[in-house]
């Protein structure tokens, strides 16, 4: 199939048409052809597909919560062309037949790549090491590992795993808890948890750990990256690590980006998260070190839970938020309307950089003759109304409901065919093989 989009602003810049054959992109400039299905994107931004870092697609064991199939739904209307599908489903994906199936699955759902996670440990139970090598070897090509949702709190463990994934430059995607700082915690540690009389998981839980990590990967030469930063000191640490050329990467939230531990006072679990909603200060120094490249990438930590996991009083319910099909509106909202990024930035920080990050060769590529079309056109100057109960995601857990949002995906183009097109999902496609 043939695809013109026509004058479309590449990473915002001069507008231009985009020729689409055959799943590539065959040329740039001001085109014409007669059998091509024309896009029009006069005013639209054109970006390199999305790619996160940090997804929760629950398939196997929790389909009640999410499905390969939803997940991927959710991720081509964000404007997602491949999607890292942490560990954390039931059976856990710690060994090569389980991150197998789901590399199957997101195959033959054909939305996005959906590129598995391996968990660091056996049943993330923090005790032995997974079938690292045997999910690196697999057709799933496994290069990122994470127990998230839980901390690799061993030392020991965390150096092995370290040292096992730098033989086939792999990396580490620590979920940065120390556990024993954080137990029973419910929110941030602060003014408002001490008001509320709730349990606080304090911020040097999270920055003791980053600090211990990077010099772990400092010491062993290996690649770490660190999800979901909440705390202006992990900014710092970080900071200081890169400056002292350890090879860590990070990632932020969308909503780490925007909300902050005052909706907690509306006692609502859909503010329930971890890491936790942190201060004013933090959000601010969060949107700081994404700005400075402190911070690589956004992550969109999409969580969905079960409308019971969440509809019931906030000490029982469930951590987790869902994210894919709003985190380009929050980093528009928080990031370019507020002058820090430009578009061509957030092409780094949601492309390029985590297809690297991720080891994806097809993904985050330059918008360029011959490269792959992997592809997303959003309008800028639209604004939408967060509804969950119209999203693709299983999950109505949305912390953005009800609020209106700058910024909508018109289509995603995955490998040359649109999964989304006009802002609703059109086909999947059709694996080759």
């Amino acid at each position: 199939m043939k695809y013109l989009i026509r004058q479309a602003a590449v990473l915002g810049g001069q507008a231009t048409d985009v020729l689409i054959i055959d799943g590539k992109i065959a040329q740039l400039g001001e085109l014409s052809d007669a059998e091509a299905t024309v896009i029009e994107a006069a005013g639209l931004v054109l970006l390199p597909g999305l790619v996160d870092p940090h997804t929760h697609l629950r398939e196997p064991g929790r389909e009640d919560a999410e499905t390969v199939e939803t997940g991927s739904q959710a991720a081509a209307r964000g404007g997602y062309t491949a999607v890292h599908a942490m560990a954390n489903s039931t059976p856990v994906a710690d060994n090569a037949g389980v991150v197998e199936q789901v590399y199957e699955l997101g195959r033959k759902a054909g939305w996005v790549d959906v590129r598995p996670v391996g968990a660091v440990t056996v049943g993330l139970g923090g005790q032995q090491l997974s079938e690292i090598g045997a999910m690196a070897d697999s057709r799933a090509k496994v290069r990122m590992f994470s127990d998230d949702g839980i901390c690799v709190s061993d030392p020991l463990l965390m150096r092995r795993a370290l040292e096992y994934v730098k033989a086939f430059d792999g990396v580490i995607a620590q979920h940065a808890q120390e556990p024993r700082l954080t137990e029973g915690a419910q929110m941030n540690e602060g003014e408002v948890s001490a008001v509320l009389g709730m349990t606080g998981w304090p911020a040097v839980a999270e920055e003791s750990i980053i600090a211990r990590d990077v010099l772990l990967a400092e010491h062993v030469g290996a690649r770490l990256h660190v999800c979901h930063v909440s705390t202006a000191g992990s900014v710092e640490i970080i900071r200081w690590a890169k400056a002292r050329g350890i090879a860590v990467t990070a990632e932020v939230t969308p909503h780490h980006l925007l909300l902050t531990d005052e909706k907690v006072k509306t006692f609502d679990p859909v503010y329930k998260v971890n890491p936790p909603l942190r201060r004013e200060e933090d959000v601010l120094a969060l949107r700081a070190g994404v700005a400075d490249g402190t911070i690589d990438v956004i992550g969109t930590d999409h969580a969905p839970h079960p409308s019971e996991a969440k509809d019931c009083e906030w000490g029982v319910a469930a951590m987790g938020m869902t994210g894919l099909e709003t985190a380009l509106s929050i980093v528009q909202h928080t990031l370019v309307q507020t002058g820090l990024l430009s578009w061509a930035d957030v092409a780094r920080i949601t492309s390029f950089t985590p297809a690297k990050i991720g080891s994806l060769a097809d993904q985050g590529r330059p918008i360029a003759v011959g490269e792959p079309a992997n592809l997303t056109l959003v309008d800028p100057a639209a604004r939408w109304i967060v509804d969950p109960f119209t999203m693709a995601t299983k999950g109505r857990n949305s912390p953005f409901a009800g609020m209106e949002l700058p910024g909508a995906v018109r289509a995603t183009f995955f490998h040359g065919h649109p999964t989304v097109l006009d802002g609703a999902l059109a086909t999947p496609r059709v694996a080759n093989d």
